[in-house]
């Protein structure tokens, strides 16, 4: 299948969404996943932009909450993920596995990397960085629109068996074959 870049038509994202196609493998019951910073398809606010990046860039996870899960879920997975990036593989911002089935947000800042700033007991993944904490937009200039996903994943289980070290791919594959529902979320960033 190859893939067609909007920037063909004039416009400044990719025609391909990497969660549609995951959902043609399996289906799942659909959350609604929504934040109080920003709408789904509209820019992220410049707090959840990367250090540095613009004047407001602060790496700041923004606020997240989530309707009822069903019924049998025994925890929650969050990732941030980028399929833009001129990588060939896209770029991951934040991946969060092991949250208590019952938490239904999560305020602005949840993602600083501060060990009580999530529930107990949740782990974070390093990211592209290597870093365990969410890390901000930084779309490169010449690259277009970027999109951010924000899925989150109801599970049938408690803990995923997955090393605290791993890389948030990893989480993804096993959260697929455990997930019961998924919210989808997705915020964008275009380079000045």
């Amino acid at each position: 299948m190859a893939l067609t870049t909007a920037h063909q038509e004039g416009a400044d994202v990719f025609d391909f969404d990497p969660y549609q196609q995951l959902a043609t493998l399996r289906s799942f019951d659909r959350l609604e996943l929504t934040s109080s910073d920003f709408d789904d398809g509209a820019p992220l606010p410049p707090t959840a932009w990367g250090a540095g990046t613009i004047p407001e860039g602060a790496d700041v996870s923004p606020q997240l909450s989530w309707s009822e899960v069903p019924q049998g879920t025994r925890s929650l997975a969050l990732s941030v993920f980028d399929p833009d990036a001129p990588t060939g593989s896209g770029f991951w911002h934040w991946a969060v596995f092991d949250l208590p089935a019952d938490l239904r947000s999560l305020p602005a800042g949840a993602g600083s990397g501060d060990a009580t700033a999530l529930p107990g007991g949740s782990v974070t993944l390093p990211n592209e960085m290597r870093l365990s904490r969410y890390i901000g937009a930084a779309p490169p200039a010449g690259t277009g629109t970027h999109r951010y996903f924000f899925v989150l994943d109801a599970l049938d289980v408690t803990h995923l068996e997955i090393a605290e070290s791993a890389t948030p791919a990893i989480l993804g594959f096993n959260r697929h074959f455990h997930s019961l529902a998924r919210g989808v979320l997705m915020g964008t960033a275009t380079p000045a």
